[in-house]
Parts: C-alpha cells; sequence; structure tokens
C-alpha cells in the first residue's frame, strides 16, 4: 500500500451561520463572468462620459473629406464653427457628439438586444449582425483570458520549482477500506497522505499551429509540461557525480505527474465558460475531462457530461510564490450499473507548493557543498539562499489552517448536500480549503439537474502569502455541465484586517 498516513479530514461545512461585512478600501472582490446574456455589462461598448450627459463616439474621417480643421476663415465661419463643433474639440469631426435629449435618436448600447436599424436588411440578415457583433466581443474576451493566463500565470514559459503534496482516498481502495470509516461519518472519505514528497518541474509555453489564422490567437496553443525533477535540477548535486535514481522516483510518481489537467493544446476557446477555464487577478482554474461515452460526442458536445474522469486545478500566484490544489475525480465501476449517470468521487488531492525564481522551496535543495567534502550531508549557504527565505517558509510551510478558517465561506446549499458532499480541509502555509469530494451529474426524471436549486458546485481555496489575504472560489454548474463555470471569485483583503473585515451574511454569492 502506496499511502501510510491517515489524515483525517475535517466535515463538511455545514449551513452554520457564516461571517460577513462590507467592504471597505482595504478589501476588494474581483469576478470574472462566463457565458455573459446579451444585456451582460461585459458585453456593452467602452462609453466615455463628460459633464454635459454627451456620448463620445470614435468615427474615421473619410479619406476624400476635403474639410481641414486648421483653416482660417471669417467670422461668418468661425459662426459656423461654432455652431457644428460647440465644445471647440481640435479634433472634430473626428469625435461625434451624440446628444441623448433627442428622443428620434437610436444606437446600439450593447445593453440589450436594440441595433441600429438598416433598412436594407432583412430581419435574418440583422441577427445575424449582431451576432456577429457579440462573438466579436466574445473572442476578444477568449484572447485577453489567454494572453493573461500566458503572461500572468505561466510567466511566458518561465520554470516554477514546486513541492507536491500528494493524498489519495480509500474510495478506489476497495470496500475493505471504506468498511473502515467511522460510522459517524461514513460518506467522507479518508484521505492518506503519501510518504514521499514529490518535486516537480513545471512550465507552460505557446506554440503556433497556423501563422497564417485571420485572428492571432487561433494559430496559437498552450502547452503545459510538468516533470519529475532531475539530478540537474538541484544545485546541491552541482558538481557531483550522482545517479538519477538517486531521487528515487518510482513508477506510481511518475504517472501520477503525467495526470494532465488541461487539454493538450489549450487553445484561446478554451477560455470561455463550458471549457471552465479562467482568470481573475492573481487566480486562475483550469480543467480538463474524460466524457464517459464518446461514440457519437460532437466537438461542440466535449465540455458535455457525463464525465468518467475530470480533473480540475485552482491556484493563486503572490510574492514570487504559487499555491494551487489540483483534484482528480474518477467514476467507481460499480456505480455504472445504475440508469443514472455515475457520480464522480474524489480520487487524489494533490497540493503544490511552488517558487517562481529559479530556486527551489526548500533552503535544504538549495545548498551547494564544500569543497573536497565527501559526506553529501554536509552543506554551506550558497549564494541559492535567498533574502525572503523566512517568508516563504511561513507561506508554503507555516502552520497549517487559513486563521479564523475559510474567509468567506460560499454557499453550497442545503445541510444535507454540505454534509453529504462537501469536506473542508486545513493545510500547511495557512491555507484552507472547501471541496466536493462527489459531484452528482445525474438528471432526474423531469430532465432536470440532480438539484433544482441555483447551487452547482464550488471549490474554494484561502491562502495569505503576504500582507494580502486571498479566497478564491470556483463556482460550476450542476448536472451534465459541471465542467461549465459560472464564475470565477477572487476576495482579497488585508491579512490583518481580515477578522474586521470578514463577511457575516451566512455565505452570498456575489452580483454583478
Amino acid at each position: 500500500m502506496r499511502p501510510s498516513s491517515p489524515a483525517s479530514a475535517v466535515l463538511a461545512l455545514a449551513q452554520c451561520p457564516l461571517l460577513a461585512a462590507a467592504f471597505s478600501t482595504i478589501s476588494s472582490r474581483r469576478v470574472g463572468l462566463i457565458q455573459p446574456l446579451p444585456s451582460s455589462p461585459f458585453l456593452r461598448p467602452a462609453l466615455f462620459h463628460d459633464h454635459r450627459g454627451l456620448r463620445l463616439r470614435s468615427r474615421l474621417r473619410s479619406s476624400n473629406d476635403s474639410s481641414n480643421s486648421n483653416n482660417v476663415g471669417s467670422n461668418d465661419d468661425d459662426n459656423e464653427e461654432e455652431k457644428t463643433n460647440p465644445y471647440f474639440d481640435p479634433n472634430f469631426p473626428d469625435l461625434e457628439f451624440i446628444d441623448y435629449s433627442d428622443p428620434s435618436y437610436q444606437v446600439d448600447q450593447g445593453s440589450s438586444d436594440e441595433f441600429v436599424p438598416n433598412p436594407s436588411l432583412t430581419e435574418e440578415e440583422t441577427l445575424a449582425e449582431i451576432e456577429a457583433m457579440r462573438e466579436a466581443r466574445r473572442k476578444r474576451n477568449d484572447e485577453y483570458q489567454f494572453e493573461t493566463y500566458h503572461a500572468s500565470v505561466l510567466r511566458e514559459g518561465e520554470i516554477a520549482l514546486g513541492e507536491w503534496t500528494v493524498f489519495q482516498t480509500d474510495t478506489f481502495m476497495g470496500p475493505d477500506m471504506v468498511a473502515g470509516r467511522d460510522e459517524r461519518v461514513k460518506h467522507v472519505p479518508r484521505l492518506l497522505k503519501w510518504d514521499k514528497v514529490l518535486k516537480v518541474v513545471s512550465r507552460g509555453y505557446k506554440v503556433i499551429v497556423d501563422a497564417e489564422a485571420e485572428w492571432r490567437v487561433d494559430g496559437e496553443r498552450i502547452v503545459h509540461e510538468e516533470t519529475l525533477a532531475k539530478v540537474d535540477d538541484f544545485p546541491i548535486y552541482i558538481d557531483q557525480e550522482v545517479e538519477e535514481d538517486v531521487l528515487g522516483w518510482e513508477e506510481e510518481d511518475k504517472l501520477h505527474v503525467q495526470n494532465t489537467f488541461w487539454p493538450k493544446e489549450l487553445e484561446s476557446l478554451d477560455f470561455r465558460g463550458p471549457g471552465g477555464n479562467m482568470c481573475v487577478g492573481k487566480a486562475y482554474t483550469i480543467c480538463d475531462a474524460v466524457p464517459l461515452q464518446t461514440k457519437g460526442q460532437t466537438e461542440q458536445d466535449r465540455h458535455e457530461g457525463p464525465f468518467s474522469e475530470m480533473r480540475t486545478e485552482l491556484g493563486l500566484t503572490d510574492g514570487g510564490m504559487r499555491f494551487r490544489i489540483k483534484l482528480d475525480y474518477a467514476t467507481l465501476e460499480s456505480e455504472h450499473e445504475s440508469s443514472n449517470a455515475p457520480p464522480l468521487h474524489l480520487r487524489t488531492l494533490t497540493v503544490c507548493r511552488e517558487t517562481l525564481d529559479g530556486y527551489w522551496p526548500n533552503p535544504s535543495d538549495n545548498y551547494s557543498h564544500d569543497e573536497g567534502v565527501d559526506d553529501i550531508t554536509t552543506s554551506s549557504e550558497s549564494t541559492a539562499r535567498r533574502k525572503n527565505q523566512d517568508q516563504i517558509d511561513t507561506a508554503l510551510f507555516g502552520p497549517p489552517g487559513a486563521p479564523g478558517g475559510l474567509y468567506d465561506p460560499p454557499p453550497v446549499g442545503s445541510e444535507e448536500r454540505a454534509v453529504q458532499n462537501y469536506m473542508l480541509l486545513d493545510f500547511e502555509g495557512g491555507a484552507t480549503v472547501l471541496l466536493p469530494h462527489r459531484l452528482d451529474q445525474h438528471r432526474d426524471n423531469e430532465g432536470n439537474d440532480s438539484y433544482t436549486d441555483s447551487f452547482g458546485w464550488v471549490t474554494s481555496l484561502d491562502w495569505t502569502p503576504g500582507k494580502i489575504r486571498y479566497q478564491v472560489d470556483r463556482k460550476v454548474l450542476s448536472g451534465t455541465k459541471l465542467k461549465g463555470l459560472k464564475t470565477l471569485e477572487l476576495s482579497e483583503v488585508r491579512g490583518e484586517d481580515a477578522e474586521r473585515w470578514r463577511p457575516r451574511d451566512g455565505g452570498a454569492n456575489m452580483r454583478q
């Protein structure tokens, strides 16, 4: 048996009085909204207002426009200029002034289905133009997410060196292991911690698949690489003749790191809601899934469940550090015989503690040895010793659990659902994680999702790497659409003021 020491899983959040208060200027909350409706603020064009309540809209001057705003004319010309350019804007007539006091004026404001009518178009052609406009806006958002993920999370291909702690649930260890659970919490899996910490080198970078793509990012993909560390990755082994097997990696270690939590080639379109990938502030999430049945499935259906496997990742980056959790879900073969789609159960949970400066999180991996000393355990400090090592030690390996528990516990549904499906865990580095250990993905007899209330599923990570305390909530849909994001929400508050501004509304979803 690979796992060694059982780690008790803390029981899930039940509907307890959670905590809430208004945020001040030192506390902010960001949200990334996916799948905006036509009336969503995301779809509104940029508006520029002056104190007169007029909207300025850019207008290109025709190439055969002979007007010149610098021409000097007579007094009559000056009076005419005053009439046509009441604000004497030097860029006039490149700016069109629109007075909304004119009741006959109509313009597309992007906040509804209003659209400037074109008499020459049929209704179908007009609707097609509206959809084309919306699709162009979606593509701009896809591009922004794609570029932000590559630049901010992956740092344009730079490596991250990390320690991975792996927890394995007893759910997939056979009925005898499951029978050994405490009767009071028999529905909650036990987590067993692997006896070895994995040292992993991670990076992600762009590749060009179509240099002639009309929309540049359509021809680009992001490829991820995560590999177990080699001897050459450690300063401690510099100038040492050491065999690779000194690290002791086993086949199970290699297979675990090879699990992918993203599409093989991540494209900008994957950052739309159904794909489950998104960035907001210093937080991000990615996802990939394997359909339960692939026969007859089209490309448009690849994000639709039910799934036989699903892997999600949720992470935060700050101060040259990254803290992320990897959740690997799978179905049990014994539950495939049901007429309903089988639920997904948590199989492994991996906590990744990473540094982004080219050195390992643990200082003992960055020591160089005294020349001429044969004992490999004898070392002296090298330039790899960081000035902020104490901060890193606290942020990644400090006491477990966020101060006072999860900063802003999200709503998870009924008390029964909270107890039956969720678990709340504390990890070293002052982190707390709320996660579903069981994801139901069937529909009832009426075709509704398994939970007909407004709740899908939520995973939360609370971490304080420095002065700022972060909480990121990954909120997804229910039923067979559980891969799709509803929102990715990020809270930021000064750590020393967190208790003062802690929300006390019993848990609420963000309002747009």
